[in-house]
């Protein structure tokens, strides 16, 4: 079953069969995945797998869901370099090249699903660290992943499988 993300008179509404909850996107809104690039704060529209959980266990003990679970650490990071070799991959740092640490005191990262936006291949430039996340309080914008409260992104990976993606579509014009 896929996560659907979609703009309603109410605001971004995210669908997980039947369940439905606020969500969050990027700050400049939604682009094509083909003119997506590392920086620009906008959400890439298409079907993205889930393909990983990442949390903190210091914060979250009982993640359940069917898709690989990593507990982070606070040298877990993410690079988001185009020049980098390791970019749009997971990280140790110290590193030197640009990245974003995961290990946050905020709780945007407490849990977080790496999406296969730009992973296979990788294209330098063309967007870094799309993941699905703890949204914050009031649900401002992202830098371009989508955010959910943390109650409904834990109940929506209990019931996720490996097929499952998270959809964006753009607005009908």
């Amino acid at each position: 079953m896929d996560l659907l993300v979609e703009q309603t008179a109410e605001g971004w509404r995210a669908r997980f069969g039947h369940r439905e909850c606020r969500c969050a996107v990027g700050r400049s809104n939604l682009i094509s995945a083909e003119r997506k690039q590392e920086g620009d704060g906008a959400t890439p529209v298409g079907r993205w797998r889930m393909l990983r959980v990442l949390y903190r266990p210091d914060r979250i003990q009982d993640v359940q869901t069917a898709l690989p679970l990593s507990a982070i650490t606070t040298n877990d990071g993410w690079c988001d370099a185009p020049e980098d070799p390791n970019y749009n991959r997971q990280v140790t740092l110290p590193f030197e090249a640009s990245h974003e640490k995961l290990w946050r005191e905020d709780q945007l990262y407490d849990a977080l699903v790496v999406l296969n936006h730009n992973s296979d291949p990788i294209v330098p430039g063309r967007g870094s660290a799309i993941f699905l996340h703890v949204a914050r309080e009031n649900f401002e914008a992202t830098e371009g992943c989508v955010a959910l409260q943390q109650d409904d992104l834990l109940k929506i990976l209990r019931e996720v499988d490996r097929d499952s993606a998270v959809v964006i579509t753009a607005p009908e014009t």
